[in-house]
């Protein structure tokens, strides 16, 4: 067969695949939670196959549907604690009376204005600083963005019910039959290359796990951490624990998620203590919930980010960087999050199949 047309038949698959993969994109989507969700049970699955008694062991569907009962239990514990609580959140932000607020932030925010004027630095403003952010923070909390948020949700979790159904129909399977997912690859991989293909699927599976499982602990470390630090320096407990999972879900994003977690909530616990007096009441407890936020942050620095990043990807801090600020630069936030994911699946895939190059043998030396 001619070489350029060998090209263009390939060419041509691989656009095939991807319309294919875009027009099944919910069944797509289903599958990648249900491998992550895979992934994350199958050490629960190992476990409950060691249990025996004399000649009895539990049977490998029971253990899988045990798992999914256990993943169940967990998502339905989640949500029966915090979505009433950031139900309750929301309608209290929206209760704030906006201009009360700015009335109590009066005098910083004059001082402010002062110094922006005195400095030149708002000389293209065509509002005081307490106009302008007064403005801000009734978009902020303004009832009908609020109800606009909730009504979407509604709509995205209209077909939850499908949705948790096919995922959980498809990793009980994944969890059942352990080569289901690998097998269903391996079909479409010609002969010369399985061995390779099946030690690569060996080393995603191995490396994403302990990433995955790493990630759910990297987050409900800092939720319980923020919640408890927040509870001592005065917060309410419901409230602590709406902030802590606000900081604990945006820590996902690498680098940014931190520092925009920790301004949203600075920003709620503001809202939620505004009748404070602002000098001797709201600015110590900011300093407090600040100092909080700091402390956490070098917690998951020292312990949980190397954890999840260095050793379960085995890979260099730079290396990671580099990769997230790119993946960043190209699709944005999810680009981030995605990052170390795909990045792990690449690294693999090139040292199975391209180990010659000198580059790839450097960056896959640790896997």
């Amino acid at each position: 067969m001619n070489k350029n047309l060998r090209y263009l038949f390939i060419i041509l698959g691989i656009c095939l695949i991807g319309f294919i993969l875009w027009y099944f994109k919910s069944i797509v989507a289903y599958l990648l939670i249900s491998s992550v969700l895979t992934l994350v049970g199958r050490p629960i699955v190992k476990f409950l196959n060691k249990i025996h008694y004399k000649k009895f062991k539990i049977p490998n569907f029971i253990s899988a549907l045990v798992t999914i009962v256990i993943i169940w239990i967990v998502f339905l514990t989640f949500f029966r604690i915090f979505i009433p609580l950031i139900a309750h959140q929301a309608s209290e932000l929206s209760a704030i009376d906006a201009n009360a607020v700015m009335n109590n932030l009066q005098e910083p925010l004059a001082k402010l204005d002062h110094l922006f004027i005195k400095y030149n630095i708002n000389s293209n403003m065509d509002q005081s600083l307490d106009q302008y952010l007064t403005e801000k923070f009734m978009s902020i909390i303004n009832v009908s963005m609020i109800s606009n948020i909730f009504s979407s949700l509604a709509g995205i979790l209209g077909n939850i019910f499908i949705a948790a159904f096919s995922i959980s129909f498809i990793t009980f399977f994944f969890l059942k039959d352990q080569g289901l997912f690998s097998d269903g690859i391996l079909i479409f991989v010609p002969d010369k290359y399985l061995e390779k293909t099946e030690n690569m699927l060996g080393s995603i599976k191995k490396l994403l796990t302990r990433y995955f499982t790493g990630i759910i602990v990297q987050i409900s470390g800092i939720i319980i951490l923020v919640s408890l630090g927040l509870t001592l320096v005065g917060i309410g407990f419901s409230d602590a624990l709406v902030i802590g999972l606000v900081v604990g879900l945006f820590n996902i994003i690498p680098y940014l998620g931190p520092v925009i977690g920790a301004l949203l909530g600075l920003v709620l616990s503001l809202a939620i203590n505004i009748d404070l007096v602002f000098y001797t009441e709201l600015l110590p407890l900011l300093g407090k919930i600040s100092i909080i936020f700091i402390i956490v942050q070098v917690v998951d620095n020292i312990v949980f980010q190397p954890f999840i990043y260095s050793s379960s990807v085995n890979a260099h801090p730079l290396e990671i960087f580099l990769v997230i600020m790119m993946a960043g630069s190209l699709f944005g936030i999810t680009g981030m999050i995605l990052a170390i994911p795909s990045y792990t699946i690449l690294r693999v895939i090139a040292k199975e199949f391209f180990i010659k190059l000198k580059v790839v043998k450097k960056l896959t030396e640790k896997i």
